[in-house]
């Protein structure tokens, strides 16, 4: 149980936040040049020189671009026609073609995105050489459901030197280098406190059912909420002991910031740890073997988390999900671990989060005691 207790936040952060990320380092891509001239070379150059493409094959035709789609040998593929160049010099319309995989359909996203950036950037150079800017026609498909068909439609990219003078110049705020692990730790966090206090404290109670200890227990004059407190209060602190552990690790190792209240933030992973432990040993008075409880553990273990917005924002979710996220403690404290880590955000903002995460404690709490069945 002790070794568990400190390896399981050691190698759930070492291993969960640098690996579980949204974001796309590298793309494959497959660039098919027909025209072979200078302008191709240079847009082929400005993707090469991109910190996310690698160009990995150069096909002769859309039909091997298709198949290396297919075998997930490229992510995306780029079709230069032949009249290329004389397009950009006027005679024709200029045209690219792009086909993406789009199985993953955030990544394809993300890379249609960059790819979309960086000929914005060759028509800035065309313009300003007095040329005609570029169109880019797109296509997407998944690898799994039949041939990939590129669109039949396509609009000209306008480049952003046909304002003069104008230029953006973006600032982020509470995450300035787009750190994304700055974004999952605060939620790393939440899920090994979750697996701390449902799992550990949940499988005690119903352990001690399988040995009979709790016979024993039933016949003696202990209170129900005296035994629900002697299985909450030790978990309780191990639980914060985790917490602690974990967001050491993640300034240690990931030299992730904290903006906000240290004491508000342990105290809302209190409140949250109440609830968890309460939901756990609700779970265990129902279940008489530890394989029942842990069915049920895990069914609503992932339900949270999955609906938590750990992964996708929770304002995105379907209506009767948002509605869901009210009884769900693992969604008010992933939003509080943001807004106090990556914000600094104080009582006055979390208040409502905090607010209704006390009412599932005590609701779930209350639940535990009265569930359980105590024989004098």
């Amino acid at each position: 149980m002790i070794r568990a207790i400190i390896a399981v936040p050691v190698l759930q952060m070492l291993i969960l936040v640098p690996a579980v990320t949204f974001e796309v380092k590298r793309i494959d891509l497959a660039v098919i040049d027909s025209d072979r001239s200078q302008a191709s070379r240079e847009l082929i150059a400005k993707l090469t020189g991109s910190s996310f493409f690698v160009v990995t094959a150069s096909p002769s035709n859309i039909t091997e671009a298709e198949s290396m789609l297919f075998a997930g040998d490229a992510d995306m593929a780029l079709v230069i026609p032949s009249d290329f160049s004389e397009g950009l010099a006027g005679v024709t319309r200029p045209r690219l073609q792009v086909l993406v995989d789009a199985v993953n359909a955030t990544s394809a996203q993300l890379s249609w995105n960059y790819l979309v950036q960086v000929v914005r950037d060759f028509n800035r150079e065309v313009i300003l050489n007095k040329g005609t800017p570029a169109g880019i026609s797109g296509g997407s498909g998944a690898a799994a459901a039949g041939s990939m068909t590129p669109a039949s439609s396509g609009g000209t990219i306008a480049s952003a030197g046909s304002i003069p003078g104008l230029s953006v110049s973006p600032r982020y705020w509470y995450n300035p280098t787009l750190n994304y692990k700055y974004y999952m730790l605060p939620g790393v966090l939440v899920i090994l406190i979750t697996a701390i206090g449902l799992m550990m404290s949940g499988l005690n109670l119903v352990r001690e059912k399988e040995s009979g200890t709790i016979e024993q227990i039933n016949v003696t004059p202990v209170m129900k909420w005296e035994l629900i407190a002697s299985k909450v209060i030790p978990f309780f602190f191990i639980g914060l002991l985790d917490l602690a552990l974990g967001l050491s690790i993640g300034w240690l190792a990931f030299n992730i910031p904290f903006e906000g209240s240290l004491l508000l933030f342990f105290a809302c992973a209190a409140i949250f740890l109440v609830a968890v432990l309460g939901l756990a040993l609700f779970f265990s008075t129902m279940a008489s073997t530890q394989q029942q409880f842990l069915f049920v553990a895990f069914f609503f273990v992932m339900i949270f988390i999955l609906m938590s917005g750990i992964f996708t924002p929770t304002e995105s979710m379907p209506l009767w999900a948002q509605q869901f996220n009210w009884a769900n403690p693992v969604a008010y404290l992933m939003r509080i671990n943001r807004m106090v880590m990556l914000k600094g955000s104080g009582f006055h903002e979390i208040a409502a989060d905090m607010g209704m995460l006390t009412v599932l404690a005590v609701s779930f709490l209350a639940l535990a005691i009265r569930a359980y069945r105590k024989r004098a």
